[in-house]
Protein backbone atom coordinates (compact mmCIF):
# COMPACT_ATOMS: atom_id res chain seq x y z
CA UNK A 1 0.00 0.00 0.00
CA UNK A 2 1.28 3.25 -0.93
CA UNK A 3 1.95 6.07 1.34
CA UNK A 4 -1.19 8.56 -0.32
CA UNK A 5 -3.63 5.36 0.37
CA UNK A 6 -2.32 4.84 4.10
CA UNK A 7 -3.11 8.69 4.35
CA UNK A 8 -6.73 8.38 2.29
CA UNK A 9 -7.79 5.10 4.63
CA UNK A 10 -6.82 7.48 7.66
CA UNK A 11 -8.89 10.08 6.40
CA UNK A 12 -11.82 7.68 5.63
CA UNK A 13 -11.76 6.24 9.46
CA UNK A 14 -11.75 10.02 10.60
CA UNK A 15 -15.13 10.55 8.75
CA UNK A 16 -16.47 7.69 9.92
CA UNK A 17 -15.47 8.95 13.52
CA UNK A 18 -16.45 12.37 12.92
CA UNK A 19 -20.61 11.16 12.41
CA UNK A 20 -21.13 10.02 15.18
CA UNK A 21 -22.99 12.12 17.46
CA UNK A 22 -21.35 10.91 20.89
CA UNK A 23 -18.41 9.20 22.15
CA UNK A 24 -20.91 6.75 24.29
CA UNK A 25 -21.92 4.36 22.31
CA UNK A 26 -23.55 0.86 22.95
CA UNK A 27 -20.78 -1.94 21.81
CA UNK A 28 -19.61 -5.59 22.58
CA UNK A 29 -19.38 -6.21 26.52
CA UNK A 30 -15.84 -5.72 27.49
CA UNK A 31 -13.75 -5.94 30.54
CA UNK A 32 -13.17 -3.32 32.29
CA UNK A 33 -10.73 -0.76 31.69
CA UNK A 34 -8.62 2.07 33.97
CA UNK A 35 -6.27 4.44 34.15
CA UNK A 36 -2.84 3.97 35.08
CA UNK A 37 -0.20 6.41 35.74
CA UNK A 38 3.28 5.40 33.99
CA UNK A 39 5.85 6.96 36.45
CA UNK A 40 7.45 9.61 34.51
CA UNK A 41 5.67 8.88 31.27
CA UNK A 42 2.51 9.82 32.06
CA UNK A 43 -1.33 8.32 32.04
CA UNK A 44 -2.78 5.65 30.26
CA UNK A 45 -5.60 3.17 30.05
CA UNK A 46 -5.87 -0.50 29.75
CA UNK A 47 -8.98 -3.29 29.59
CA UNK A 48 -7.94 -6.38 32.03
CA UNK A 49 -9.00 -9.95 32.77
CA UNK A 50 -8.22 -10.99 35.73
CA UNK A 51 -8.17 -14.75 34.67
CA UNK A 52 -7.96 -17.74 37.24
CA UNK A 53 -5.54 -17.12 39.76
CA UNK A 54 -1.95 -17.79 39.09
CA UNK A 55 -2.69 -17.36 35.18
CA UNK A 56 -0.19 -16.65 32.76
CA UNK A 57 -0.34 -13.33 31.26
CA UNK A 58 -0.72 -12.42 28.35
CA UNK A 59 -0.58 -8.46 27.14
CA UNK A 60 -2.26 -7.74 23.78
CA UNK A 61 -1.17 -4.43 21.45
CA UNK A 62 -3.53 -3.22 18.89
CA UNK A 63 -2.74 -1.57 15.20
CA UNK A 64 -2.66 1.55 13.87
CA UNK A 65 -5.91 3.77 14.02
CA UNK A 66 -7.42 1.01 16.59
CA UNK A 67 -7.77 0.82 20.21
CA UNK A 68 -7.51 -2.35 23.16
CA UNK A 69 -11.01 -2.48 22.95
CA UNK A 70 -11.70 -2.33 18.94
CA UNK A 71 -8.66 -4.30 18.23
CA UNK A 72 -9.31 -7.55 20.70
CA UNK A 73 -13.09 -7.31 21.44
CA UNK A 74 -14.12 -10.80 20.39
CA UNK A 75 -10.75 -12.25 21.71
CA UNK A 76 -11.56 -11.57 25.47
CA UNK A 77 -13.85 -14.27 26.23
CA UNK A 78 -12.16 -16.85 25.48
CA UNK A 79 -8.85 -15.96 27.00
CA UNK A 80 -10.44 -15.42 30.40
CA UNK A 81 -10.56 -19.06 31.01
CA UNK A 82 -6.97 -19.54 31.25
CA UNK A 83 -5.15 -16.28 31.13
CA UNK A 84 -4.57 -12.64 32.75
CA UNK A 85 -5.12 -10.34 30.09
CA UNK A 86 -4.07 -6.85 29.51
CA UNK A 87 -4.94 -4.59 26.73
CA UNK A 88 -3.85 -1.55 26.82
CA UNK A 89 -4.53 1.35 24.68
CA UNK A 90 -1.58 2.37 22.98
CA UNK A 91 0.26 6.23 23.56
CA UNK A 92 -2.05 8.62 20.63
CA UNK A 93 -4.46 5.80 20.15
CA UNK A 94 -7.76 5.71 21.88
CA UNK A 95 -7.38 6.43 25.51
CA UNK A 96 -3.48 6.18 25.92
CA UNK A 97 -0.84 8.31 26.47
CA UNK A 98 -0.59 11.69 25.66
CA UNK A 99 2.62 13.17 24.51
CA UNK A 100 3.67 16.86 22.95
CA UNK A 101 6.64 14.51 22.06
CA UNK A 102 6.71 12.65 18.39
CA UNK A 103 5.96 10.00 18.41
CA UNK A 104 8.08 6.22 18.14
CA UNK A 105 7.37 2.97 18.21
CA UNK A 106 10.39 2.47 20.67
CA UNK A 107 8.36 4.62 23.24
CA UNK A 108 5.08 3.06 22.69
CA UNK A 109 7.52 -0.37 23.47
CA UNK A 110 8.63 1.43 26.82
CA UNK A 111 4.98 2.58 27.83
CA UNK A 112 4.12 -1.17 27.81
CA UNK A 113 6.77 -2.15 29.93
CA UNK A 114 6.59 0.52 32.60
CA UNK A 115 2.34 -0.41 32.28
CA UNK A 116 3.83 -3.94 33.10
CA UNK A 117 6.14 -3.22 35.94
CA UNK A 118 3.49 -0.90 37.40
CA UNK A 119 0.69 -3.67 37.61
CA UNK A 120 2.86 -6.68 38.31
CA UNK A 121 2.85 -8.36 34.98
CA UNK A 122 5.87 -9.70 33.72
CA UNK A 123 7.59 -11.93 32.18
CA UNK A 124 4.28 -12.13 29.65
CA UNK A 125 2.90 -13.81 26.41
CA UNK A 126 2.97 -10.56 24.00
CA UNK A 127 0.57 -10.37 21.57
CA UNK A 128 1.04 -7.88 18.94
CA UNK A 129 -1.10 -6.94 15.61
CA UNK A 130 -0.04 -5.05 12.71
CA UNK A 131 1.63 -1.94 13.91
CA UNK A 132 1.69 -3.84 17.42
CA UNK A 133 4.04 -6.02 15.89
CA UNK A 134 6.49 -3.94 16.08
CA UNK A 135 6.05 -2.37 19.29
CA UNK A 136 6.05 -6.32 20.34
CA UNK A 137 8.85 -7.05 19.09
CA UNK A 138 10.87 -3.62 20.13
CA UNK A 139 9.27 -4.96 23.87
CA UNK A 140 11.54 -7.79 23.80
CA UNK A 141 14.80 -5.79 22.35
CA UNK A 142 14.48 -2.76 25.01
CA UNK A 143 12.84 -5.06 28.18
CA UNK A 144 13.55 -8.65 27.55
CA UNK A 145 13.10 -9.75 31.02
CA UNK A 146 9.18 -8.84 30.32
CA UNK A 147 8.54 -11.20 27.44
CA UNK A 148 7.91 -14.64 27.62
CA UNK A 149 6.73 -15.33 24.40
CA UNK A 150 5.44 -13.40 21.42
CA UNK A 151 2.90 -13.99 18.93
CA UNK A 152 2.90 -11.66 15.61
CA UNK A 153 -0.63 -11.05 13.53
CA UNK A 154 -0.62 -9.29 10.19
CA UNK A 155 2.57 -7.91 10.86
CA UNK A 156 5.74 -7.68 8.72
CA UNK A 157 10.16 -6.21 9.40
CA UNK A 158 8.97 -4.26 7.41
CA UNK A 159 5.24 -2.48 6.55
CA UNK A 160 6.12 -1.26 3.05
CA UNK A 161 8.03 -2.84 0.12
CA UNK A 162 9.91 -0.67 -1.79
CA UNK A 163 11.78 3.12 -1.05
CA UNK A 164 9.32 4.50 -3.28
CA UNK A 165 6.55 3.42 -1.10
CA UNK A 166 8.35 4.35 2.33
CA UNK A 167 9.54 7.50 1.70
CA UNK A 168 5.73 8.66 -0.15
CA UNK A 169 4.19 7.08 2.87
CA UNK A 170 6.42 9.22 5.50
CA UNK A 171 6.44 12.06 3.88
CA UNK A 172 2.85 12.28 3.76
CA UNK A 173 2.51 11.54 6.94
CA UNK A 174 5.27 13.80 8.54
CA UNK A 175 3.76 16.70 6.09
CA UNK A 176 0.29 16.33 7.76
CA UNK A 177 1.49 15.84 11.53
CA UNK A 178 3.23 19.21 10.80
CA UNK A 179 0.39 21.00 9.65
CA UNK A 180 -1.68 19.48 13.04
CA UNK A 181 1.33 20.49 15.36
CA UNK A 182 1.21 24.41 13.66
CA UNK A 183 -3.15 24.13 13.40
CA UNK A 184 -1.79 24.75 9.84
CA UNK A 185 -3.80 23.50 6.64
CA UNK A 186 -3.67 19.66 7.44
CA UNK A 187 -5.70 20.47 10.68
CA UNK A 188 -8.24 19.52 8.55
CA UNK A 189 -7.52 16.27 7.47
CA UNK A 190 -8.79 14.07 10.34
CA UNK A 191 -12.23 15.13 9.69
CA UNK A 192 -12.04 14.09 5.88
CA UNK A 193 -10.76 10.47 6.55
CA UNK A 194 -13.20 7.67 7.25
CA UNK A 195 -16.28 5.81 6.66
CA UNK A 196 -15.31 3.83 3.92
CA UNK A 197 -13.07 1.40 6.33
CA UNK A 198 -15.00 -0.33 8.86
CA UNK A 199 -18.36 -0.60 7.47
CA UNK A 200 -16.80 -1.82 3.49
CA UNK A 201 -12.96 -3.02 3.71
CA UNK A 202 -14.33 -6.57 2.97
CA UNK A 203 -17.92 -5.62 1.12
CA UNK A 204 -19.22 -9.65 2.14
CA UNK A 205 -19.13 -8.92 5.35
CA UNK A 206 -22.01 -7.43 7.35
CA UNK A 207 -21.59 -6.20 11.12
CA UNK A 208 -24.57 -4.79 13.09
CA UNK A 209 -24.83 -1.19 12.76
CA UNK A 210 -24.50 -0.84 16.29
CA UNK A 211 -20.65 -2.36 16.10
CA UNK A 212 -19.97 -0.19 13.75
CA UNK A 213 -21.29 3.06 15.27
CA UNK A 214 -19.28 1.83 18.84
CA UNK A 215 -15.83 1.61 16.70
CA UNK A 216 -16.86 5.01 15.02
CA UNK A 217 -17.19 6.42 18.73
CA UNK A 218 -13.88 4.59 19.73
CA UNK A 219 -12.02 6.10 16.78
CA UNK A 220 -12.62 9.59 17.98
CA UNK A 221 -10.70 9.86 20.85
CA UNK A 222 -7.54 8.94 18.94
CA UNK A 223 -5.31 12.11 19.23
CA UNK A 224 -4.65 13.01 15.48
CA UNK A 225 -1.04 14.08 15.47
CA UNK A 226 0.11 10.93 17.12
CA UNK A 227 -1.76 8.53 14.94
CA UNK A 228 -0.50 10.54 12.11
CA UNK A 229 3.10 10.48 13.22
CA UNK A 230 2.42 6.57 13.88
CA UNK A 231 2.44 6.38 10.45
CA UNK A 232 5.67 7.86 9.67
CA UNK A 233 6.83 5.31 12.20
CA UNK A 234 5.72 2.70 10.44
CA UNK A 235 6.59 3.51 7.75
CA UNK A 236 10.19 3.89 8.87
CA UNK A 237 10.31 0.43 10.59
CA UNK A 238 12.69 -2.06 9.94
CA UNK A 239 13.57 -4.79 12.01
CA UNK A 240 15.87 -7.01 9.50
CA UNK A 241 18.92 -6.61 11.07
CA UNK A 242 17.45 -7.99 14.78
CA UNK A 243 14.63 -9.99 14.45
CA UNK A 244 17.05 -13.06 13.64
CA UNK A 245 18.01 -12.20 17.47
CA UNK A 246 14.56 -12.97 18.63
CA UNK A 247 15.08 -15.74 20.91
CA UNK A 248 12.03 -16.38 22.62
CA UNK A 249 8.93 -18.90 21.24
CA UNK A 250 6.95 -16.93 18.26
CA UNK A 251 4.58 -17.35 16.44
CA UNK A 252 3.47 -15.92 13.35
CA UNK A 253 0.32 -15.44 11.95
CA UNK A 254 -0.17 -14.58 8.43
CA UNK A 255 -3.35 -12.96 7.39
CA UNK A 256 -3.44 -14.35 3.51
CA UNK A 257 -6.22 -11.93 1.74
CA UNK A 258 -4.10 -9.26 3.46
CA UNK A 259 -3.70 -5.89 1.04
CA UNK A 260 -2.09 -3.71 3.67
CA UNK A 261 0.93 -5.63 5.08
CA UNK A 262 1.45 -8.52 2.19
CA UNK A 263 1.32 -11.72 3.24
CA UNK A 264 4.59 -12.65 1.51
CA UNK A 265 6.25 -9.97 4.26
CA UNK A 266 4.76 -11.86 6.97
CA UNK A 267 5.97 -15.20 5.70
CA UNK A 268 9.41 -13.05 5.40
CA UNK A 269 8.78 -12.07 9.05
CA UNK A 270 8.44 -16.24 10.23
CA UNK A 271 11.58 -17.64 8.15
CA UNK A 272 14.36 -14.44 9.97
CA UNK A 273 12.83 -15.67 13.40
CA UNK A 274 14.81 -18.88 14.81
CA UNK A 275 12.10 -21.90 15.26
CA UNK A 276 9.01 -19.34 14.30
CA UNK A 277 5.75 -21.48 14.39
CA UNK A 278 4.03 -20.33 11.20
CA UNK A 279 -0.29 -20.02 10.87
CA UNK A 280 -2.35 -18.85 7.94
CA UNK A 281 -5.63 -17.33 8.23
CA UNK A 282 -7.56 -17.16 4.94
CA UNK A 283 -8.67 -13.56 5.64
CA UNK A 284 -7.46 -9.85 5.35
CA UNK A 285 -5.93 -6.94 7.60
CA UNK A 286 -9.49 -6.40 9.32
CA UNK A 287 -9.61 -10.14 10.40
CA UNK A 288 -9.45 -9.43 13.89
CA UNK A 289 -12.73 -7.08 13.58
CA UNK A 290 -14.51 -9.34 11.21
CA UNK A 291 -17.02 -11.53 12.00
Amino acid sequence: MSGVAFVLMYTKFKQAVDSVASDEVAGPPLPLGRRVELDGRGNTFVREVEGPPGAPTVVLLHGWMASGGLNWFQCFDSLADRFRVLAPDLRGHGRGLRSRQRFTLSDCADDVAALMREVEAGPAIVVGYSMGGPVATLLWRQHPELVSALGLCATGQEFLAGNRARYSMRSSTTLAAASVRMGGWASWLPREISTLVLPSVVPDRKRPATLTRWAQAELRRHDPRMVLEAGTAIASFSSKSWAPEIDVPTTVMVTEMDTTVEPLAQRRLARAIPGARLQRFGDGHLACINP
